[in-house]
């Protein structure tokens, strides 16, 4: 991350801190389903979840988290999902981009780029699209933040969003969405680009069950 770009994410975070408790400190959370009940079978994928290691929850902080690998019964590539729901965000549990996680862990972000990605029914959502990489390995990544009915994927606008929704409605719930698959040695990202768009198509009407409009 170049100077520039901490110094803005940093002075978010504090502009946020700072007028969410001017606001007050008691959130309005509508009622969702816990994230154990995501359902387990989509687009032919059979989910199996994957624990998280303690030093990762310290990074994601105090939410509802699932961590899932789905794969297919026809022996396509396996494609994970991570939702992390933040009831509130007034206390800390502030939602952590992947952008400043896995540049730490080692992987280097080859492209980027946001994109409106139309799911099942036909509603637009706002997404990021990456290719990373770590050595041999490559990914490709489909995140958003998905902020009460409203998916956005720039980390900035999220916060801002965040800031005037808990001004307005006095609500500061929000989550994470991310879906991972990877890209076979020698292609292109073409195959493992329509296998996550496809899938993310199918998961997205499933959110506001867990993730409160």
């Amino acid at each position: 991350m170049n100077t520039t770009r901490f110094w803005t994410v940093a002075l978010l975070l504090a502009a946020t801190a700072l007028l969410l408790q001017i606001r007050g400190n008691r959130d309005l959370t509508p009622a969702s389903d816990p994230m154990s009940q995501f359902p387990n079978t989509i687009m032919g994928y059979t989910g199996r979840d994957v624990p998280i290691d303690q030093e990762t929850l310290d990074i994601l902080g105090v939410g509802d988290i699932l961590s899932r690998v789905y794969t297919h019964e026809g022996q396509l590539p396996p494609i994970g999902l991570l939702l992390a729901y933040y009831p509130t965000q007034r206390t800390g549990a502030t939602i952590h981009s992947p952008k400043h996680c896995l540049p730490g862990s080692g992987w280097f972000f080859e492209s980027s780029r946001y994109v409106d990605l139309i799911d099942k029914n036909g509603k637009p959502h706002q997404v990021g699209e990456y290719v990373i990489s770590n050595a041999d390995s490559r990914e490709f990544v489909i995140y958003w933040f998905q902020e009460q009915g409203r998916s956005i994927a720039s980390e900035y606008l999220a916060r801002i969003y965040l800031v005037a929704e808990a001004m307005r409605k006095n609500r500061t719930d929000g989550a994470l969405v991310r879906v991972i698959t990877p890209i076979g040695p020698g292609d292109d990202t073409s195959a493992a680009k329509a296998r996550a768009e496809a899938f993310t198509a199918q998961l997205a009407p499933m959110l506001p069950r867990f993730i409160p409009d």
